[in-house]
């Protein structure tokens, strides 16, 4: 099978298999080989590294992956891509192929059974609509893995990276910079992609880290702050924790908290990075007490 990773070569795959790509799966498959090698460069695969590639499509970027991995686990959801799977990955001994959906599948079991529990690497190339519910399943099962390399429309990198009193700043960049450091690989344009998506795309690579981990006396209640915090993102910080039912704080509590911080009673939720949401939330925790 030819290697992948240009048109020529994909239309061929594609016309073979009489493929119909399938709008709810939002599947746009790379074309551009500099891209591929950035991807896995970024993501620093060795010989010794056991990869989880997450919709592999039909194979182009796991083709590079398996020239330089131990072994590739490659999950994908469209049944419809796994005889082209089998087909453009049968030169290729150390790749495994399940068809599941990654949202359903014991990624932890995966990672026992092929790398020994041993942290692995993962790479991606996520649709808009399943990007973060994959991103934060991985990090809140605290799934066994060095970091995370993935290619994704552009507006969710730049969540991802964003710090406080952008626009861009949220739950999600809380969440990635309490999990991992997030670092920008490459922008990628439109052109790149079979079929041509509406938006350009950028890789990003999330290095695991636990430097917050120790600090943090209840990781579900931090992130339920956070995520009050940002529901009403034009209210205060007070008026977003006494609204938020799920957890128990009046108004009087909330002030008094943000205070604690040396913060204006006024502040808005946006304004705090992660640091300041830790102690928040641990003085709220110990208040109750």
């Amino acid at each position: 099978m030819a290697a992948l990773g240009n048109v020529t070569n994909t239309i061929e795959v594609l016309q073979k298999h009489q493929f119909h790509f399938r709008k709810k799966y939002g599947q746009n498959f790379l074309i551009d080989g500099n891209i591929l090698e950035k991807i896995v460069n970024a993501a620093q695969i060795t010989e010794q590294d056991c990869v989880l590639e997450i919709g592999p499509g039909i194979g182009t970027m796991t083709q590079y992956l398996a020239e330089r991995a131990r072994a590739v686990i490659a999950v994908e959801i469209d049944k419809g891509l796994i005889p082209i799977l089998e087909d453009t990955l049968s030169a290729y001994r150390n790749v495994t192929i399940i068809n599941e959906d990654i949202l359903k599948v014991d990624i932890g079991g995966i990672v026992r059974e092929h790398n020994g529990g041993k942290p692995i690497k993962v790479v991606a190339n996520l649709p808009y609509y399943i990007t973060t519910p994959i991103i934060m399943g991985l990090f809140e099962k605290h799934v066994a893995l060095q970091g995370i390399t993935i290619m994704v429309q552009k507006e969710v990198a730049d969540r991802m990276q964003a710090g406080p009193g952008t626009k861009d700043y949220g739950a999600l960049s809380l969440a990635v910079r309490y999990y991992s450091e997030p670092e920008i690989v490459s922008k990628v344009p439109a052109s790149c992609f079979m079929p041509r998506p509406n938006v350009d795309s950028t890789v990003i690579r999330l290095t695991r880290h636990e430097k917050y981990v120790s600090a943090v006396k209840d990781e579900d209640f931090l992130f339920a702050i956070i995520r009050a915090s940002f529901n009403q993102r034009r209210k205060t910080l007070a008026n977003g924790l006494s609204n938020a039912g799920n957890l128990g704080i009046d108004r009087e509590k909330a002030e008094a908290a943000i205070e604690k911080l040396g913060l204006p009673r006024t502040v808005r939720g946006e304004t705090l990075c992660l640091e300041q949401f830790i102690e928040l939330s641990n003085y709220l925790i110990m208040a109750e007490a």
